[in-house]
């Protein structure tokens, strides 16, 4: 007879492990950067999900229409300065407990706590187990960041909507959004590089793309850190206004080519789904 695989009852902790390395930040709190150029981030642009996904080609068309129409709008935003790429990260000490990852001020007093879901069978993977738990009498490190490219952009696609240039429109809005998403991906590089686990990252775009590195960058909205509220407490820590974006009252971020994360340098890292929904 078979038995039937049943959750376990309470918080039980998965199986990840609690003796990886703890990095050493490079600085404890935040900082600002402004003026990132187009160059530098661009060459993480997930074509994949530009041209299939938010443009709709079929892989016919990507040679003949997408790269050449790709090529032209980089040069244009570029030539028009309309992207203003910024970034506000950080690092906070931390340690876990149960379901919460609890952030610490310099004192080792809790300053914020955030609850994530823990998977209901399986490895019961919660994203707090990727931290110490409190009882391990050591602190960890989490990182935080919010990137943008701007308001200036989000302007140009409205132009665009109310001229009825529809298909303008999407293919410079699903541009903005990738290349917020490209940005993200450039920057998560850069902590990991800033904390010391980036020596396995892969060479190519492909292999970043498929997260075969060490750590993982959570945004907020997905399955491990699906609480949209969550935001606020970011905004708290990071204090993202001082690069333009602001939390509107539904936790969306404004300008809508913006995206926050949670980065974790765990070696078992990784996207997981827990079942929970928002």
């Amino acid at each position: 007879m078979e038995i039937e695989d049943r959750p376990a009852e309470g918080s039980a902790r998965s199986d990840v492990a609690t003796d990886n390395p703890v990095p050493a930040p490079p600085f404890w709190g935040t900082r600002v950067i402004k003026g990132i150029q187009l160059k530098e981030y661009a060459s993480w642009l997930d074509e994949t999900a530009l041209f299939r996904g938010q443009w709709g080609l079929t892989k016919e068309l990507i040679e003949t229409e997408g790269r050449p129409r790709l090529r032209g709008l980089l040069d244009r935003l570029q030539t028009d300065n309309v992207l203003e790429a910024a970034v506000v990260h950080g690092y906070f000490p931390c340690v876990s407990k149960g379901d919460d990852l609890i952030i610490l001020d310099d004192t080792g007093t809790e300053r914020t706590r955030f609850t994530f879901p823990r998977q209901p069978r399986g490895r019961r993977l919660c994203l707090a187990d990727f931290f110490r738990p409190e009882e391990s009498g050591e602190t960890d490190v989490v990182g935080l960041q919010v990137v943008t490219v701007g308001s200036r952009i989000g302007e140009e696609t409205a132009k665009l909507f109310e001229a009825d240039a529809y298909r303008d429109y999407l293919e410079l809005h699903g541009l903005s959004v990738q290349l917020a998403e490209a940005l993200a991906e450039y920057w998560h590089a850069r902590v990991r590089a800033e904390l010391g686990i980036h020596r396995g990252d892969p060479d190519g775009l492909d292999g970043m793309l498929r997260t075969e590195y060490q750590g993982c960058r959570y945004s907020l909205g997905y399955p491990a850190c699906p609480d949209l509220e969550d935001r606020a407490k970011i905004a708290d820590l990071l204090r993202p206004e001082r690069i333009g974006v602001e939390l509107s009252e539904e936790f969306q971020l404004h300008p809508e080519q913006s995206t926050d994360a949670i980065v974790v340098h765990h070696p078992e890292a990784g996207y997981f789904n827990t079942g929970v929904r928002r």
